[in-house]
């Protein structure tokens, strides 16, 4: 229908055109105009017709095509279903035969460990018998044994009574001596209570130092110095160091009154101070006293008796030390003190050793023309050995010819003359 339409539509066309052409005359051509009009308004009522039939058309087919799909996806869901169905009647079935299977494995795995489990308890059985057996035998053995440790044991613990009763003896007889010992450890307290006593302990600790590592020539103790001031020490050691000073001090009071637990903090704190002021004093007085420039050394020696305070005076009072080495003033105790010592008699064995140079280079000069001729001698020595040698091989060459003639004179039958070679020793 809508070929057909065209087609009319397409014929108007041409017939208007033609008219048009030919110069109609102007009614005709509007009269044409108005069915030409009529015929395109009929078209376009059959072109809107045909296409509502179409749209409808199409609508129709859309549902036909929409309910045929639905009927697919149905029948699918229904076949799914089905088949879901019979998977799961499938597992269930597998399910079934491998429970089955699995029971029949379990029961034999069963009968097999009671079996094992049987076996093994006879041969635990007959274990456990002959374990009893050998714990018996054993223990007896160990009854026996314990019996003698214990005869033993009774015996040792007698020795060991007396023992201890004999050293317990001994013990009151040390207790004794450590009681006599308390006794002299209050008397030294009570003598180191005293400035003098305190001094003149520090002079006997640093004499005793002195003596036992510096050589009688590198030292002078109680040095009277060109201006009057006596020292307690004097260490003799070579240019450019010279003579070094060492005085004892021992500032006890103070530092017993630090740690004094009856006193107050402040009292503490105070003796503290006075301690510092105590040390700040020794070393101003050492440095006024025993270093003279030209004479001494450009630095003195403090020896402080008790390392206790020494400590406490590095450890807590650095102020102290760095005033004291202001001052030139070396603050030391018994232990860095033989420190010093050894470092000064390396100091003045190095000097010697210097002076006796030439004397040693003489003495290896000596020694060195007395190994030539040992050396000359011990090669003549060598070649009389070799000779020696040599000698004592001819010797036991001929030797061994004139036993070899005195064998071939033995063998010769008597009664028989027979020329017997002649000897010859060479």
């Amino acid at each position: 229908m809508l070929e057909i339409l065209l087609t009319v539509a397409v014929l108007v066309l041409v017939i208007v055109l033609l008219i048009t052409q030919r110069k109609l005359p102007a009614l005709a051509a509007q009269v044409l105009e108005q069915q030409h009009r009529a015929m395109l308004s009929d078209l376009h009522d059959g072109l809107n017709k045909q296409g509502d039939r179409l749209i409808s058309s199409q609508s129709e087919h859309s549902e036909r095509l929409r309910a045929a799909v639905s009927e697919e996806l149905r029948a699918t869901r229904d076949a799914v279903h089905v088949l879901q169905a019979r998977q799961d009647a499938l597992r269930d079935e597998m399910l079934t035969q491998t429970l089955a299977k699995l029971s029949e494995q379990a029961r034999a795995d069963q009968e097999l460990i009671q079996t094992s489990f049987r076996n093994a308890t006879q041969h635990l059985s007959g274990s456990v018998e002959a374990l009893a057996k050998t714990m018996d035998g054993r223990l007896e053995q160990i009854s026996g044994r314990v019996s003698e440790r214990l005869d033993e044991g009774f015996k040792k613990t007698n020795e060991t009574f007396v023992s201890v009763m004999s050293r317990l003896a001994t013990i009151d007889e040390a207790q004794k001596k450590i009681d006599g010992l308390t006794t002299n450890v209050v008397s030294l307290q009570e003598l180191l209570g005293d400035k003098r006593s305190r001094g003149a302990f520090g002079e006997v600790q640093l004499e005793a130092l002195i003596r036992n590592i510096m050589p009688p020539q590198g030292y002078a103790m109680q040095y009277t110095l060109p201006n009057g001031t006596r020292a307690d020490c004097v260490l003799m050691l070579p240019e450019p160091t010279g003579m070094v000073a060492v005085d004892a001090k021992f500032p006890l009071e103070n530092y017993h009154r630090m740690f004094d637990a009856a006193l107050a903090e402040s009292d503490k704190a105070l003796a503290a101070r006075q301690f510092k002021a105590d040390i700040k004093k020794h070393v101003d007085d050492i440095s006024s006293k025993y270093i003279l420039p030209g004479v001494t050394s450009d630095g003195a020696v403090m020896f402080v008796p008790a390392e206790a305070v020494f400590a406490e005076i590095h450890a807590h009072h650095p102020d102290v030390v760095d005033y004291a080495m202001q001052r030139r003033v070396w603050v030391v105790s018994p232990t860095t003190l033989m420190a010093v010592l050894n470092t000064a008699r390396a100091v003045l064995k190095d000097v010697e050793t210097r002076k006796q140079v030439h004397i040693i280079k003489d003495e290896l000069g000596k020694l060195g023309k007395d190994f030539g001729r040992f050396d000359e001698r011990m090669k003549k020595l060598a070649d009389h050995i070799r000779q020696a040698n040599k000698d004592v091989d001819d010797v036991q060459i001929s030797s061994r010819k004139i036993s070899e003639q005195f064998a071939r004179i033995e063998r010769v039958e008597l009664g028989s003359p027979a020329v017997l070679p002649e000897i010859s020793v060479e």
